[in-house]
């Protein structure tokens, strides 16, 4: 998965990547030179006393370091623009795949991982790509050429780089095997950790309204001792490892210089030979080093990799349709044909035979118990959800053939949980309309009852607003979400529990004035309270997924039990006659 991923998103980088290539090629030939060069100084020009050959093969020393300077700096800056560039195009990427999900694959993943893969997992990878351009390249190369130029100066002592690189390698492959899943579990408790803090956040009030801050903190704290414990294994590997391959550089210096100087004793061997070397013997050394580094980033990196293409290779199980219809011929009618919806690995499907029209001019309600379906079916007018059987039609077009553009433009959806983004309250409402006018703006929150507390704010339809909309009540939260709806003035409205929050007064009054904005659309209402839906021209019982009554209020309260029920669980027998 990991070559895979860098494969698709490094390859428009390739000139970049060529670049980092020949930069390191020239950088690591010119380090290789310059400890021939050193040798040849001190065995021609020291050891002879020729003071002009040291002027002139220090110069030469100068010029190829300077090189290797320059090419050093330029395959970094090659590599960093291609590891950044990779890094944005993967982010954006699962950023774009995770928009395209339904609701029922943000559910499958969840909010938290999916945030963590689009972050830390594409940081880490992307980190493997920038020490790769800026190291790898250049370790093999170094390893091979300091073997080759190490036995231009003494084969005799080449057994000497034998045993350290075969010492370095098995102690380094034994640490790897025992890091690979150590990694896997540290990217999970990442998600765990970052999926207790979201919820801590997100719920403070609730938490706090319980008493509840000592069981979140002892929770907080246990996912943050285990994550810390998780690293302290990690970072003792990494403690025993640096020692090591320090021990096994010194040793092997200590070997070169006894074994050197014995030969240097015989006659066999010369004192800048023996300089090169000690320093050939540290490059490959050093390359080892430098490989190691990276072969334990790749573990880490590859179980980001996979969790990155988990996402990027899951699709949509709302697949929009190959030749997508753009035009429409009706105008705010909605038809559920026989309709029927399950979620995968379900015991019994959540809907059953779902038959009803909406038409313009007329609000339908839906009203049930909690764990009906209600709020699934709403979610299929949108496409939210696929059917898993019938069909669902809007403006007479199977809502599965539409152009999903399309299908939005035509639909103001006040969710169950009303949620502001952070900006101004303006730019909250032209979420509906991004040409809209501040009159228009004006008129939508009269209608929903906002203007009043927004007339108030400092700046007004500038207001601030937080994230989520934390800086405000929740009445007026869901108050600012109708108001965003009906700003875009759809030919479908769709509230989905959205009066929940407000109290009776309100309630009345917004629904009052709503009816004269909505006069011409077809407004579809699911409510717990009875007085918010009894004015409906077509009232829908559902119950364990099943429409169990279907008509206005008086006809529902002599055939439907069920809704009788309801009705007279929540007013007196004067008030439900009434």
């Amino acid at each position: 998965m990991l070559i895979k991923l860098i494969n698709r998103y490094i390859r428009p980088y390739s000139g970049l990547l060529i670049g980092v290539l020949v930069a390191q090629l020239v950088a690591t030939a010119s380090s290789l030179y310059l400890p021939s060069l050193n040798a040849s100084i001190i065995d021609d020009g020291v050891a002879n006393g020729d003071t002009g050959y040291i002027w002139s093969h220090g110069g030469i020393m100068l010029a190829v370091s300077l090189t290797q300077a320059l090419c050093q700096i330029a395959a970094a800056y090659f590599g960093a623009k291609a590891a950044m560039l990779f890094g944005r195009d993967v982010r954006s990427a699962v950023f774009n795949r995770t928009l395209s999900f339904s609701t029922r694959e943000i559910n499958q993943f969840g909010a938290p991982s999916l945030i963590t893969r689009t972050t830390n997992d594409v940081q880490q990878v992307q980190m493997l790509v920038l020490m790769t351009c800026v190291m790898m390249i250049s370790a093999p190369i170094t390893m091979i050429g300091g073997v080759f130029m190490a036995l231009r100066e003494d084969r005799v002592l080449s057994w000497l780089i034998l045993v350290a690189v075969i010492v370095l390698g098995g102690v380094i492959g034994i640490l790897v095997t025992r890091m690979t899943p150590l990694f896997q579990s540290q990217q999970t408790k990442i998600d765990t950790l970052n999926r207790v803090v979201r919820e801590q956040i997100t719920g403070i009030r609730v938490i706090r309204a319980f008493g509840r801050e000592p069981l979140e903190r002892e929770r907080f704290r246990g996912a943050n001792y285990d994550l810390m414990r998780l690293g302290f294994s990690i970072g003792t590997l990494f403690a025993v490892l640096f020692p090591f391959v320090m021990l096994v550089m010194n040793l092997g210096s200590v070997g070169v210089m006894w074994f050197g100087g014995m030969r240097i004793d015989a006659g066999d061997m010369q004192v800048g030979q023996l300089t090169a070397f000690i320093t050939y013997l540290m490059q490959i050394l050093m390359s080892v080093m430098m490989a190691t580094m990276m072969v334990m980033m790749a573990p880490r990196a590859a179980v980001c990799a996979t969790r990155i293409m988990e996402v990027l290779d899951t699709s949509s199980s709302v697949v929009p349709s190959s030749e997508p219809v753009t035009e429409l011929s009706e105008h705010g009618t909605v038809r559920f044909e026989d309709v029927g919806f399950a979620y995968p690995g379900a015991e019994a499907p959540v809907l059953t035979g779902i038959t009803f029209d909406m038409r313009p001019g007329q609000t339908t309600a839906i009203v049930g118990s909690t764990g009906s379906g209600k709020t699934t079916l709403v979610n299929l007018i949108p496409r939210l959800f696929d059917v898993t059987t019938g069909r669902v039609l809007v403006d007479g077009v199977d809502v599965r053939d539409i152009a999903p553009e399309a299908l939005w433009a035509r639909i103001g959806l006040v969710p169950q949980k009303a949620y502001l983004f952070s900006g101004t309250i303006a730019s909250n409402l032209r979420h509906g309309d991004p040409a809209a006018t501040d009159e228009s703006m004006w008129q939508a929150l009269d209608v929903a009852q906002a203007s009043d507390f927004v007339s108030e704010l400092d700046g007004g339809l500038e207001a601030p607003v937080a994230q989520g909309g934390t800086n405000v009540s929740g009445g007026q939260r869901q108050r600012l979400s109708i108001a965003r709806a009906l700003v875009k003035s759809p030919e479908i409205y769709v509230f989905d529990d959205a009066f929940s929050a407000l109290d009776v007064a309100t309630d009345a009054r917004l629904r009052a004035a709503l009816s004269s904005l909505t006069s011409e659309a077809a407004v579809l209402i699911v409510a717990q309270r009875v007085s918010t839906i009894r004015q409906a021209d077509q009232i829908i019982v559902l119950e364990d997924g099943h429409i169990v009554g279907i008509g206005n209020h008086d006809d529902l309260m002599d055939s439907c039990p069920t809704y009788r029920e309801i009705v007279e669980s929540q007013l007196n027998a004067t008030e439900a006659a009434a």
